[in-house]
């Protein structure tokens, strides 16, 4: 949408980034997205060799591949992550040029080149993870075999499969672990699979796919293609390379069948019940013996992928009474156990008949003291900084977790955090002033608010977020098999505005625009990048207000200022807005800490 009141000057522009810029991405993204539904539609039916063709039809059209394309080079927060070519960005004309490389007809003439093996930490633990990153042009062909699988393979995974799937997230694992739980206290085997990435048979897994003579020699040949690590060459006769576009869809695929051999292990009213989110997975069941008969059931299923239980991570508990010395469970950053209550509290079966115990659902001990070290990190790394930018370090972290533990029992958390934050910002203000008394950094550094609430604020700045701020909404799960490719955009769109990840100004526009992008009026969908922009820029004048705001997909925001910029402005004063809040829905990461959430 243009600004209001835009000088017009004629300056040179690069056609190549005018053509990329001005191509008709509306149009491209309803003719993929139509050709995606009938691809779902045709695997709800059965009918794979419908599939088949939908999916060599996508896969040839210029929509699908110039969104695979811009997805990797412009969406995707790894798109300045170099693979073993060294290609860190592609210019527009790159792009369109990428998008006429990876058309299949080209895929046999080409051989897959190795990832760049690269290892990153993992969260509070000395471990690292190892990750591959293929090179740009193979994430793009990968993008466009995804586009094309994706659908297919959703018609057919699990109800209670949550991990890396569009349209579901770490919180409906959790409401359906209530679900299997509320009524009855049950018996759990918490499990978790040892390198799940790392260790997929290839042959399992391509004798899984189900798809066509090209797909399945492409796929082998990523999965064949090695890797690079620090100028040393690996082949790789296992697994797939955890950073790959496509490596979730083929882990779940793998995985795909577990729960279906389970229950049929067991008579119809003895089936226990599973929630799986990636390879971490939780059986419940009413019995001892019944969850150990489910723990080899799954291990002698698991043998034939090529994968086994991680020794340290596995472990069977109970919901309500002390067993081996373990009540309850964590998952997901989430502590689920019963506790005993009087009859006041107490929860009632469906019949309403008091049970005698509660199920609750709280941030789990590692959790709360992962945050309390992060906030002092920020705390201790700021202290030679003023206390405005100090409290824009903080408020990120305060609301993203926060944010991730509303939909649970978090009252009493979130007023725990908020003292230790206290605390920190008082350490904090004394080590700056040592030589002055309380009452001096009192007046100095906090205010008064209305309710006479102490406020840890500078004179006109920002305030200090508390956790106890972030009100406490239950999450509804996801039904049963739904989709995103099921067509049913008003469902889609309501949970969009109901994500517990939603916060603040993003949250109203998302309600103000009907779940849709104010520039190429496509309603959100999982995956997308979400961006707030001003309509008038601040130079201009405008400020911070919601009218003056527009929530927008990450690609459309470069695409309006690019369109500013070759309408003249190009002055320092119009340069491109970084965003205010961005969300990138992804099922899995706690928190949202980064700005970038991934809508589901």
């Amino acid at each position: 949408m243009a600004d209001r009141k835009a000088p017009q000057r004629e300056l040179p522009a690069d056609p190549a980034s005018e053509t990329w810029n001005h191509l008709p991405w509306r149009k491209l993204e309803k003719h993929t997205f139509r050709l995606q539904k009938r691809i779902f539609r045709a695997s709800q039916r059965g009918n794979t060799r419908a599939v088949h063709k939908l999916q060599k039809l996508l896969m040839k059209s210029e929509a699908a591949r110039l969104i695979a394309v811009r997805r990797v080079t412009q969406d995707n927060r790894g798109k300045k992550t170099a693979g073993v070519d060294g290609i860190k960005s592609v210019s527009p004309k790159q792009r369109l040029v990428m998008a006429q490389r990876i058309h299949p007809k080209q895929w046999v003439k080409t051989s897959s080149k190795p990832v760049r093996r690269i290892y990153i930490p993992k969260p509070g633990k000395d471990e690292k993870r190892p990750l591959g990153i293929p090179t740009i042009f193979e994430r793009g062909r990968q993008a466009l075999a995804k586009l094309a699988m994706e659908p297919q393979w959703e018609a057919r995974f699990e109800a209670h499969s949550y991990g890396f799937r569009p349209g579901r997230s770490c919180h409906d694992a959790i409401q359906a672990i209530f679900d299997a739980i509320k009524h009855k206290a049950k018996y759990i085997l918490d499990a978790d699979i040892a390198g799940c990435f790392d260790h997929i048979s290839h042959p399992a897994l391509l004798q899984k796919l189900d798809t066509y003579p090209t797909m399945k020699q492409a796929i082998k040949g990523w999965l064949k293609a090695g890797v690079l690590t620090e100028g040393r060459y690996t082949s790789t006769e296992q697994g797939t390379p955890q950073g790959g576009v496509i490596s979730p869809l083929l882990m779940n695929i793998a995985l795909h069948g577990m729960e279906t051999a389970l229950l049929q292990a067991y008579k119809v009213k003895e089936r226990p019940q599973v929630v799986r989110y990636a390879d971490d997975f939780a059986i419940f069941h009413p019995t001892e013996e019944g969850v150990k008969k489910a723990q080899t059931v799954v291990e002698s299923w698991l043998r034939e992928i090529g994968l086994e239980l991680k020794p340290s991570k596995t472990r069977i508990s109970h919901t309500l009474t002390p067993y081996q010395g373990n009540i309850g469970m964590d998952f997901l950053g989430f502590t689920i156990r019963q506790s005993p209550v009087g009859k006041n509290r107490t929860g009632t079966n469906g019949h309403g008949q008091p049970l005698g115990f509660k199920t609750l659902i709280t941030p789990s001990k590692e959790a709360i003291q992962g945050q309390i070290r992060k906030l002092g990190a920020i705390c201790k790394k700021c202290q030679g900084v003023s206390q405005e930018r100090l409290i824009r370090q903080l408020n990120p972290v305060i609301r993203g977790w926060s944010n991730y533990y509303r939909a649970v029992v978090s009252k009493m958390v979130f007023s725990h955090c908020d003292h230790a934050v206290y605390e920190m910002t008082r350490a904090w203000a004394r080590r700056r002033h040592p030589y002055k008394n309380g009452f001096w950094i009192k007046d100095r550094y906090w205010k008064t608010d209305e309710t006479h609430k102490w406020i840890f604020r500078d004179q006109e700045g920002p305030r200090l977020r508390n956790h106890s701020d972030t009100v406490i909404r239950r999450h509804v799960k996801v039904k049963g098999n739904a989709s995103p490719y099921d067509g049913n955009f008003w469902y889609w769109s309501q949970r969009l505005k109901q994500h517990p990840m939603l916060y603040g100004k993003l949250a109203r526009l998302l309600q103000k625009q009907q779940g849709k992008c104010r520039w190429c009026e496509l309603t959100f969908r999982h995956g997308d990048r979400v961006e707030i922009d001003h309509i008038t820029p601040k130079s201009e004048g405008g400020g911070d207000e919601l009218s003056n705001l527009m929530a927008i997909h990450r690609h459309c925001h470069d695409q309006r200022h690019a369109r500013k910029a070759q309408i003249g402005i190009h002055d320092k004063d119009a340069r491109i807005e970084e965003p205010d809040e961005g969300i990138t829905f992804t099922s899995g990461s706690e928190g949202g800490q980064e700005g970038v959430i991934h809508l589901a």
